[in-house]
């Protein structure tokens, strides 16, 4: 701790916000990104010891604060404008021919600037702090966004200089950088579904700020421009709007350096030229330029019609779009399996680029566009940068063009590509098999949490993919230390980057031979592991664990259909028939025996769960297969007349009604078991049912441990032991260890700094344990 925590508080909260400054707003930083973090952690630290410390412009509050369950309105002093629009060269010599009459000037000056496609937002500052922002709503009334606009590192939380008024209102434009959005979405794409894709920058920065949690509008890459001021207070104002811009600036305020004056419509027409010109090499999306009347006074003489100013007007750029022929429909995969049906064109000039290719997004979207091999379309660059089909002209359709419907094969490996109910995106189900995914699946396999192959990185398995050493999981155990070094040569080679020391003939190989030592050490591990490791869609830890401990074999799980699996507590529907389906496709198959025979041993193996025994009940097992119209109790009254699931499949409907089915359940049972799905799903149940039984018959019933039944969350820090080692102590008594706090928490253990769960816990009632507590009741029963 400083001699003075409050004056190096002050010192951080000075050197942070001008790193801010330099770098949103002279786009000049001073300080590398690991020296900001640790200046952050340090003021941080200071504020979390002594909160006295913290102050309403502290960067600290940036980070997102607690959620909102809505948005305050926010009445604007001085209306947000909308600004009538000119679309082409007339229109804008009109607009400058009104301005001269009512002013009885002639080539007035302008000031000129992109026209940004964001949302504009409203920032309120009274003694220099930022105390509120909105969004502009109807221009009378917007939404009060201020904790969100408080993560936005571009917007001042306190002002800098001298001279601004008490009370200042700064209008401008918080929009997602094209480097950002593209970034984002990379990661969303790679994250299997946990992170929902951004649209376009447009639409994500008006949905970044209007998340109802701030922590989730901190984690979108938002910047803003200001570009007019509002109601203003106790402080004089320059008489130009471009010298107010200049104040802006000077105050903290990043302001868009292609701002500049232009003198009259041929002035303001080669500014649009110019900008157009650099359109697609700006890095974020603009839609078109504006012209302001510069002179404030002449601005105020000119006034308003209805809710737009007469003294400026927003120049629009023409879309880009234009006609092709779509020669073919392919489907990509993704790292995450994703399949996306993508248009290939006849070349076509759009933009200043020659487009060959055009996203379709995904099998709903060429639905609703009818987009058909031979088909002319209008294709757009959207956001300017990613090429899409806007529409068919469907009065040029050929004679014969068939409607697209998605392939149910992988183009990659052949396995089902398949689309769960409710879900928009379909994905190749051959995980293990599929080249397209094998990076990600890789990356998954060998994390921390799964096979733990410690120094495995993306850069490491995309390079032994391209050269020809890793075609899937299985052959990471066949690597030698020769593999990767010729790997990381050819690597270097490839990139040009290859070291001085190794062209002198000198070859660093203890990383490589750590690498092989971490794979050996892999090979042995526990069923829960393996199965996680496999990437199953929706297995997390949590179903791996679920699975390993009620079925205990490697062998059985494989090959379980998806009604067995629903069995397991908390494995549901969804995610039984996804197991299911990973495990139908040869190639996953063929991926895991060979894993088994390059020597990877599962050491826990164990027979089933005792508790697997009543589970296997035919009406149980009936109830979950998902038969139309076969209730619990209709099932538990099948198994009453009936001695196995064999003897319903072949009673007649009517013996269906005597065992006291209605007639309209017992036709929908009757009508299931004669389809070649239900037959096949019988099949495949009774069959598993038999090896479950064999399993099970000689296992001894599990002592109940002290928690079974019972759900606990933990929350906050545990000074004795990591909440991985608590989860585990505590399941290993039988509990069930939940994320979140509900009706159903039988208890909540608090540690240091707990936060919403505890709170939520006094809100329902829910008992809380201390950390000695805990620890007593695990001494106790040995855990």
């Amino acid at each position: 701790m400083p001699a003075d925590p409050a004056a190096r508080a002050a010192e951080l909260r000075r050197l942070i916000e001008d790193a801010n400054y330099r770098y949103h707003v002279l786009d000049d930083p001073d300080l590398a990104d690991v020296e900001y973090d640790r200046l952050m952690r340090e003021l941080e630290a200071l504020e979390a010891a002594d909160p006295a410390l913290v102050t309403a412009d502290s960067p600290t509050r940036r980070v997102g604060g607690t959620p909102s369950g809505a948005f305050a309105p926010v009445r604007h002093e001085m209306r947000m404008l909308s600004l009538a629009n000119a679309f082409n060269d007339a229109e804008v010599e009109d607009f400058e021919r009104k301005v001269e009459q009512r002013l009885e000037v002639t080539d007035p000056v302008f000031s000129v600037e992109p026209k940004f496609d964001g949302l504009a937002i409203s920032l309120r500052y009274e003694e220099g702090v930022f105390v509120q922002g909105a969004t502009r709503g109807d221009g009378e009334t917007g939404e009060d966004v201020t904790a969100n606009l408080r993560t936005i590192r571009a917007i001042p939380l306190k002002l800098r200089g001298k001279g601004w008024p008490r009370v200042l209102e700064v209008r401008g434009e918080v929009y997602m950088p094209r480097a950002g959005f593209e970034a984002y979405n990379e990661q969303a794409r790679a994250s299997d579904g946990r992170i929902k894709p951004l649209v376009n920058p447009r639409n994500a920065a008006a949905g970044s700020l209007r998340q109802l949690d701030p922590r989730a509008t901190a984690q979108r890459p938002l910047a803003f421009y200001a570009y007019a001021l509002g109601a203003v207070e106790h402080g004089s104002i320059p008489d130009r709007h471009s010298q107010v811009l200049g104040k802006l600036r000077e105050w903290g305020f990043p302001v868009s350096p292609l701002a500049t004056t232009a003198r009259g419509a041929a002035g303001c027409l080669a500014y649009y030229a110019r900008i157009g010109a650099q359109r697609d090499a700006l890095p974020f999306d603009i839609d078109g330029v504006v012209y302001k009347v510069d002179d404030l006074a002449a601005q105020r003489e000119l006034g308003f019609v209805g809710r737009t100013p007469r003294w400026a007007i927003a120049h629009k750029f023409p879309a880009q779009e234009q006609t092709t022929v779509v020669e073919d429909i392919i489907v990509n995969i993704g790292r995450t399996g994703a399949a996306t049906p993508a248009a290939k064109l006849a070349p076509v000039f759009v933009g200043g680029v020659t487009i060959t290719n055009a996203t379709l997004h995904n099998a709903d979207q060429v639905a609703r566009l009818d987009v058909r091999v031979g088909d002319t379309v209008i294709v757009r660059r959207a956001g300017d940068v990613i090429p899409e089909v806007v529409r068919v002209v469907p009065e040029l359709r050929p004679k014969g063009a068939r409607a697209w419907a998605m392939p149910a094969h992988c183009p990659i490996c052949g396995s089902d590509i398949v689309r769960e109910e409710g879900e928009v995106v379909a994905r190749c189900s051959g995980e293990l098999a599929c080249a397209a995914q094998r990076t990600q699946t890789v990356f998954h396999f060998a994390s921390r949490r799964a096979m733990d192959v410690d120094g495995l990185g993306e850069r490491y398995i995309e390079a032994l993919g391209e050269f020809g050493y890793l075609d899937s999981v299985a052959d990471l155990y066949k690597l030698t230390l020769e593999n990767l070094l010729e790997m990381k040569r050819r690597a270097d080679q490839r990139d040009g980057t290859t070291p001085e020391t190794v062209k002198a003939g000198k070859v660093a190989t203890r990383w490589a031979e750590n690498l092989i030592e971490a794979i050996a050490n892999s090979r042995d591990t526990t069923l829960e592991r393996f199965l996680y490791a496999l990437g199953i869609e929706h297995v997390g830890e949590s179903t791996a664990k679920a699975l390993a401990a009620w079925f205990g074999d490697l062998a059985l799980v494989r090959h379980l259909p998806w009604p067995v699996l629903k069995l397991v507590p908390d494995i549901g529907d969804e995610v039984a028939r996804a197991i299911d389906a990973f495990f139908a496709q040869p190639g996953n198959q063929r991926v895991i025996d060979d894993l088994l025979a390059r020597g990877v041993r599962i050491t826990d193996t164990h027979p089933p769960t005792a508790r697997l025994r009543a589970a296997l009940a035919t009406g149980n097992v009936l109830a979950q297969m998902g038969i139309p119209r076969l209730t619990p109790r209709r099932a538990e009254q099948l198994a009453s007349a009936f001695d196995s699931i064999e003897a319903v499949a072949a009673a007649a409907a009517e013996a269906l009604v005597g065992a006291g089915l209605p007639p309209d359940t017992a036709d929908a049972v009757h009508a299931f078991v004669r389809t070649r799905e239900g037959r096949a799903l019988l099949r495949r149940t009774t069959e598993a049912l038999a090896g479950l039984h064999a399993a099970v018959a000689h296992v001894q019933a599990a002592k109940a441990g002290p928690l079974d039944g019972r759900t606990i969350v933990l929350t906050g820090t545990l000074a004795s032991l990591t909440r991985d080692v608590a989860k585990d102590r505590l399941e290993a008594l039988g509990a069930k260890v939940s994320g979140s706090v509900s009706k159903k928490t039988d208890f909540v253990v608090a540690g240091e700094a707990a936060g919403s769960k505890l709170a939520k816990a006094a809100e329902l009632g829910v008992e809380v344990w201390d950390e000695a507590r805990l620890l007593a009741f695990l001494a106790d029963n040995g855990a």
